[in-house]
């Protein structure tokens, strides 16, 4: 938060709820603010990788926060290593993550005499070489900056409040602070905003792949992403999972909420009666998302409870988004047989998950992917479910309306949208691992 003159930074670990009370929040004055909630996908769940990053520079200072994830962030380390030497203020990396060696870089450009660069030029020399995913939003003690990569991959948009300016990683976040949605920041664009208005430019030519996987489960249903509502996308996901996949059944069902519109599809496609057979624990998030093995398998149990009076003696087909793991529909698969039900047939509103992601999404390895090295067979047998079927990649890039060649669908078909580093250059821990090996880029991690 920024009242002109100086930055403050609040954050902690966990929930937003939390973190902030009416204390806190009224503590912080200012006309300038970047807010996070950090899912995280490079560096550990640790205080130091909680977001915003913050650095104090010769123009002022930098707060910025993050949404994606980087490829080469071995190499932004390099570049963080060789920045020039001052008061060590600007070019230490503490963190472990790619966002603040972004903020560092950032923070220490100089021009060929030495003097540091004005946040916007800065900018403008960076970005061209950051690869990967990134929805940036960051601010000096004057102007709020917001840039997204030249692929779009992750969402990020441009509201209008009576008297100022919101960026938001998505446009429902618009409608609960009540700003109208302007637009979409474009891939490869930057956009400055300050007491002028709102200033644009590119650092890079627009070349879209925007994440598919934002409209099968990451992006809220009441999202709009390149102009296609994302809960009528996962309405027609069903639609087209029943047509692709039909089953004797009962009644379908859902796994809440995130399969909740795909179950809606399939139900008015088949014509079989829509149910809710699991009620949801609301005080348990996502399991997908939760950051180690054993809390996604506990939460997985207090998450979902069947209703035994609707499921007992029926032939159930249970709709859920995904299947990464494998963990949520194990479970759920045995809960319904031991609730009574006869037959439990379970369909996929997306592809089997055989590649993993680098851009955002946390499985970074081919090991964690059941449809790994299995058949869709195998799959089923292995889930105890009495049949498995997935929708197709085309009809699920059909309903979201966007073009195939614009959409990342890299963990369906392991077609990446950028040429990617060596895989020892990959991965969540890669920095505390370089951290401990010594190697150059650790240097720059280390230096005071």
């Amino acid at each position: 938060m920024s009242n002109g003159s100086q930055i403050l930074v609040f954050k902690d670990m966990g929930l937003v709820s939390q973190v902030f009370d009416e204390t806190s929040l009224g503590s912080l004055r200012g006309h300038i603010a970047v807010g996070h909630a950090r899912y995280s996908t490079t560096g550990a769940s640790v205080w130091e990788n909680a977001q915003p990053t913050f650095r104090a520079t010769a123009h002022g200072s930098i707060a910025l926060g993050h949404n994606g994830n980087l490829v080469n962030t071995a190499e932004l380390a390099e570049m963080a290593a060789r920045l020039p030497q001052t008061d060590g203020r600007a070019t230490r990396v503490a963190a472990t993550n790619d966002t603040d060696l972004v903020t560092a870089l950032l923070a220490g450009q100089t021009d060929e005499d030495g003097s540091p660069l004005p946040l916007e030029e800065a900018a403008r020399r960076v970005l061209p070489q950051v690869k990967g995913a990134f929805c940036l939003v960051y601010m000096d003690e004057q102007t709020l900056y917001a840039a997204r990569d030249p692929q779009g991959i992750r969402p990020l948009v441009l509201g209008r409040l009576e008297r100022g300016w919101v960026v938001a990683s998505e446009s429902a976040a618009l409608d609960i602070c009540g700003a109208s949605f302007v637009r979409e920041v474009e891939p490869g664009e930057l956009i400055a905003i300050d007491e002028n208005g709102v200033r644009s430019s590119h650092f890079a030519e627009p070349a879209p792949k925007g994440c598919v996987f934002e409209y099968v489960y990451l992006a809220r249903p009441d999202t709009d992403i390149a102009g296609r509502n994302v809960y009528l996308s996962r309405v027609e996901m069903g639609r087209r999972l029943a047509k692709e996949a039909p089953v004797d059944a009962d009644l379908v069902i859902p796994t809440p909420e995130s399969g909740t519109p795909a179950a809606v599809g399939y139900a008015e496609a088949s014509g079989i009666p829509y149910g809710s057979g699991l009620v949801k624990n609301s005080y348990v998030g996502r399991t997908f998302i939760q950051p180690s093995q054993t809390i996604r398998q506990l939460g997985i149990r207090l998450k979902l409870n069947p209703l035994k009076e609707v499921i007992r003696g029926k032939r159930l087909v249970v709709v859920d988004d995904s299947i990464v793991r494998g963990n949520t529909q194990r479970a759920l698969v045995r809960m319904l047989r031991e609730a009574g039900a006869l037959e439990v047939h379970v369909r996929i509103s997306s592809p089997p998950v055989k590649w993993p992601c680098f851009f955002g999404i946390d499985f970074a390895t081919r090991a964690e992917l059941i449809a790994n090295g299995m058949t869709v067979d195998e799959i089923g047998k292995s889930l105890g479910a009495d049949s498995l079927s997935y929708i197709s990649i085309d009809a699920m890039v059909e309903a979201t309306t966007i073009a195939k060649p614009n959409l990342c669908r890299a963990c369906f078909d392991g077609e990446y949208p950028m040429e990617l580093p060596d895989p020892e250059l990959l991965g969540k821990q890669l920095l505390e691992t370089e951290l401990a090996g010594g190697t150059s880029a650790a240097d720059a991690l280390r230096r005071p």
